[in-house]
C-alpha cells in the first residue's frame, strides 16, 4: 500500500464528527486539515483531532492536502468543489452533489478535464444491508424484480437541529436532502432510471426552531416539503417514491421490492447495515438472510476511502459523481413533473451500476 490519501475538510458542521471518527479507522486516508468560514469550528475540530486549522481558501491551496471532503451546506457544494478541483484537488462530498443539475455539471467536466476524482455520499449503500440485498436480487432470489415502494416521512428537523433552516432553502427539501440515500439505493439495485411522474406539495410556509439558541424563532419554507412519484428504470421495475417533511409518524417501510419469486425487505438506507429479508412465493412467514455483501462496520468517509482505493488502484470508485449527477437528475426530474402537474419527465442521464461489494471486503485494501 502506498501513501495515505491526505483529506482536507471543509465545514465543520454536525456531521463532520461522523466523518472524523470513520476516517480514522481507515489505513488509506488521513485527515490534515479542517476549514470553515467560521474559525472557531475550525480551531475547535483541528484540536479535537489534531490536525492544522486553515481558512477554506489556504486549505486548497495547501500542497499537503490531496482531496477536499466538502461538508458544507448543499447551496455552497459546488463552489467548494469547483475551487478544490481548480486547485487540483481531489473532491468527495456530502450529497447532493450540487444544488442542480446546472451547477453539477461544471464539476464533473472539470474533474475529467484535470484528471482528478469526484466522489459523493451516501456511501451507506456500501454497507452490509444494501449490499446483501443486491447480492440476494441479481442472484434470482425473488425472481424478476418488477416493482418497489421507497418512503422517507418525518416531520422535518427541525424539531431537533438547532439550525435547520438550510434544508429549506434551494437545495434542500426533503428530496434532496434524504432522497440521495434512497435513490442511490434504488440504482445499485434495480439500475438507472429513464423516466419519472411526480407530484409536489408544501404544507406550511413557515417553520419553527425547535431547539437551541434559535428555538422559537421562525423561518420562511423555499421548497416543496412532500413529494410523491413514481420511476421508471430502465429495466421496466416500476418504483413508488414519497418523500416528506410533513408526516408526524407513519409504520411505513423504508425500501421494498417485489418479484416474480418473492419480496424483498431492505434496511433503511440512511444507514450502513441492517437486516435484510425475503418472502418467498406461498410463504407467510419472512426469513432474514444472513450478510453476503459490503462493507462492515463501515461508517461515513468509507467511500472516500473506497475513492482512494481506487485512485490508487487505478480503478473505479463506488460512490461516484456520474451515480451522484444522476441521482441529482432523477431528483430535480421529479420536481419539474410535479411543477408541470404530474406530466412525465424523461431523465437525461444514465449511468451504470457501481460495482458491487464483496463480503468480507474493506475499502482500504485492493
Amino acid at each position: 500500500m502506498g501513501e495515505p490519501l491526505k483529506v482536507g475538510v471543509v465545514g465543520i458542521g454536525t456531521i463532520s464528527k461522523a466523518y472524523f471518527e470513520h476516517m480514522a479507522k481507515l489505513s488509506n486516508v488521513k485527515v490534515v486539515a479542517a476549514a470553515d468560514l467560521d474559525v472557531t469550528r475550525a480551531k475547535a475540530a483541528a484540536d479535537q483531532y489534531s490536525v492544522r486549522a486553515l481558512t477554506p481558501d489556504e486549505l486548497y491551496a495547501d500542497d499537503d492536502v490531496d482531496a477536499v471532503l466538502n461538508l458544507t451546506i448543499p447551496a455552497a457544494h459546488a463552489s467548494v468543489a469547483l475551487a478544490a478541483l481548480n486547485a487540483g484537488k481531489h473532491v468527495y462530498g456530502e450529497k447532493p452533489l450540487a444544488a442542480t443539475r446546472q451547477e453539477a455539471r461544471p464539476l464533473l467536466e472539470a474533474a475529467k478535464q484535470a484528471g482528478l476524482r469526484i466522489g459523493c455520499a451516501p456511501d451507506t449503500v456500501l454497507g452490509t444491508g444494501t449490499q446483501t440485498a443486491r447480492v440476494l436480487l441479481d442472484r434470482g432470489d425473488i425472481g424478476v424484480p418488477t416493482a418497489a415502494t421507497a418512503f422517507f416521512v418525518s416531520p422535518g428537523p427541525e424539531p431537533w437541529h438547532p439550525d435547520p433552516e438550510f434544508y429549506y432553502k434551494p437545495g434542500g427539501g426533503p428530496l434532496l436532502d434524504m432522497g440521495p440515500y434512497y435513490l442511490s439505493s434504488l440504482v445499485n439495485l434495480l439500475g438507472p432510471v429513464a423516466r419519472v411522474t411526480g407530484r409536489v406539495g408544501r404544507a406550511r410556509q413557515e417553520r419553527t426552531v425547535g431547539s437551541g439558541p434559535k428555538q422559537g424563532s421562525t423561518f420562511t419554507v423555499e421548497v416543496d416539503t412532500h413529494i410523491t412519484g413514481v420511476l421508471e428504470h430502465e429495466s421496466g421495475v416500476l418504483t413508488t417514491v414519497v418523500t416528506s417533511f410533513d408526516v408526524w409518524g407513519a409504520k411505513l417501510p423504508r425500501i421494498e421490492v417485489y418479484g416474480s419469486e418473492g419480496s424483498l425487505s431492505v434496511p433503511d438506507p440512511n444507514t450502513f447495515a441492517g437486516e435484510v429479508a425475503v418472502l418467498s412465493a406461498g410463504s407467510k412467514e419472512w426469513t432474514v438472510a444472513p450478510v453476503s455483501g459490503g462493507y462492515a462496520d463501515s461508517g461515513r468517509g468509507f467511500g472516500l476511502g473506497d475513492m482512494a482505493r481506487a485512485i490508487q488502484n487505478g480503478t473505479s470508485h463506488r460512490a461516484n459523481g456520474d451515480l451522484a449527477f444522476h441521482v441529482l437528475d432523477v431528483m430535480e426530474s421529479l420536481l419539474e413533473s410535479g411543477a408541470k402537474g404530474g406530466a412525465p419527465v424523461e431523465v437525461e442521464s444514465t449511468v451504470e451500476r457501481p460495482e458491487a461489494v464483496p463480503e468480507g471486503a474493506t475499502p482500504d485494501v485492493a
